[in-house]
């Protein structure tokens, strides 16, 4: 025990002269936390629309009034000549068309229905689903009200009523920074604990000090201990940072245990940590530790449920994910933070985390190669 406690005290002593150390250590978490929460937004702030209105009834003019009176739709023209709907696209100038042909009112006094072409830039898909999922719940209720006041009101009266009351659970106000707090968060922890722990050991590597460890009566337990703690601790640190950041900038709700997070998140950083030992000792260089951590990282960060649902993948993509500790990671985060989970909901992440933690670290046990 003495031993290993030396060995941190030489580590902690390495890490804090380290000039880039501190700066990764405090400024990557409020780097991280004040800029890629905000510029990590899939939310629909403003949606540029072009009317091409060749009606110009009253109906009309209410339907275009009803999207200018909604705040994120800035209505930039009304046109007349369909040719130039295409051409609002291809130049950027328009996110969608709404072309509202000729006889417009007509037809909705006569039959009570009418056609309508909306025409969406597609080329962000997931922005476009929203355009049309907005606007075709806009259209509808638009077109609803618009046969009343045309038509009359016994028209569409319904024989019975059905009223909707919307409530949304562990995020109520649908705020898109209380869903990405914590997937920054759960990058923060993975990079300080699999990329500065395998930059760490390969430092020594190019400084040749690590030749020196392996001459002493250092067991290989004892190394891999006191390269592991201080970075674990540091992360545990920078996780804490983060939640603080979090709950001051954004504030950031922790309906669960904190001793949980914290408790399953020294689980996960032991996967991470071994893999990042791993990965130094299979690595020469610095520069090689960069690419494998970084080929890693875009992996399970990708596909660990962070920007986009895990549900949503196909079936490969689900069970390979079993091997992504940020999958699990990531789950718990959520949970804990927002849904306010407990140790039995999530038992399946914390065997998962813990097989792959003894998994990696012992690849890098078995890897590393020290002679007395």
């Amino acid at each position: 025990m003495r031993t290993i406690l030396y060995l941190l005290q030489k580590e902690f002593r390495q890490i804090f002269r380290n000039r880039s150390m501190l700066p990764m250590i405090f400024g990557v978490p409020l780097v991280q936390m004040l800029v890629l929460v905000f510029a990590a937004n899939f939310d629909l702030k403003k949606i540029d629309m072009t009317v091409i209105d060749q009606d110009h009834s009253t109906a009309s003019q209410q339907l275009i009034t009803t999207f200018q009176g909604i705040p994120f739709y800035q209505v930039n023209q009304t046109l007349s000549d369909k040719a130039t709907a295409d051409e609002i696209l291809l130049t950027g100038k328009a996110d969608m068309v709404l072309m509202i042909p000729a006889d417009f009112e007509k037809n909705l006094v006569r039959e009570n229905s009418t056609d309508l072409q909306l025409i969406v830039n597609a080329i962000d898909g997931n922005s476009a689903q929203l355009v049309y999922a907005y606007s075709s719940r806009i259209l509808h209720a638009v077109h609803r009200q618009l046969i009343i006041d045309l038509a009359g009101p016994t028209i569409v009266k319904p024989d019975y009523r059905i009223d909707l009351t919307e409530n949304y659970w562990y995020n109520n106000k649908l705020d898109y920074k209380w869903y990405m707090a914590p997937g920054i968060l759960a990058i923060l922890v993975t990079i300080i604990g699999m990329f500065m722990s395998g930059m760490n050991l390969v430092r020594e590597k190019e400084m040749g000090t690590i030749e020196q460890l392996n001459v002493t009566p250092l067991k290989k337990y004892h190394f891999i201990v006191g390269k592991l703690v201080p970075f674990w601790l540091i992360a545990l640190f920078d996780l804490a940072f983060g939640l603080v950041i979090a709950r001051i900038v954004f504030h950031l709700p922790m309906v669960g245990s904190p001793f949980l997070l914290f408790g399953l998140a020294g689980i996960y950083l032991i996967s991470v940590l071994g893999l990042g030992l791993f990965i130094s000792t299979i690595s020469d260089t610095q520069q090689q530790v960069m690419f494998i951590s970084f080929f890693f990282m875009m992996i399970f960060i990708l596909m660990g449920g962070i920007f986009t649902p895990v549900e949503s993948m196909p079936q490969w993509a689900q069970q390979a994910n079993r091997l992504n500790p940020i999958f699990y990671f990531m789950k718990i985060m959520r949970n804990i933070i927002l849904k306010g989970s407990g140790f039995t909901d999530l038992l399946e992440e914390f065997f998962s985390l813990l097989t792959l933690g003894l998994l990696f670290l012992g690849l890098a046990m078995s890897k590393y190669r020290k002679t007395n």
